[in-house]
């Protein structure tokens, strides 16, 4: 049985710029926003979203579902860290500081 720890854990940020300039840009922006979010994505912010992957291999294949999700115009990134690295995040709403989002304590199967 293999150790999970907070090197091994993963976290996807995916970080986009489309176009919505006509109204078919707009519908493949809204379109790849929702699949995000069927593939078990969260909005960090409106262009940022994030997902909690069990292992490297687990990120293997949410990042071939986003290859396969793009929309035919626009700019999408895809990060990839480590949940010790992940726990090292401040977030701010204003000048107040905001508690970390729980890692998620359901175990991931697939």
């Amino acid at each position: 049985m293999m150790e999970l720890n907070g090197y091994r854990i993963m976290w996807l940020f995916v970080f986009f710029d489309l176009l919505t300039e006509t109204i078919k840009d707009r519908r493949n922006a809204a379109g790849f926003r929702k699949n995000l979010l069927k593939d078990g994505f969260t909005m960090m912010q409106y262009s940022v979203y994030m997902r909690h992957c069990a292992s490297s291999e687990s990120a293997d294949v949410h990042e071939k579902r986003i290859k396969r999700l793009l929309p035919p115009f626009g700019k999408v990134s895809v990060l990839r860290i480590t949940d010790k690295q992940f726990g090292n995040i401040m977030n701010f709403w204003g000048r107040a500081e905001v508690p970390k989002e729980p890692q998620p304590s359901q175990l991931e199967l697939f």
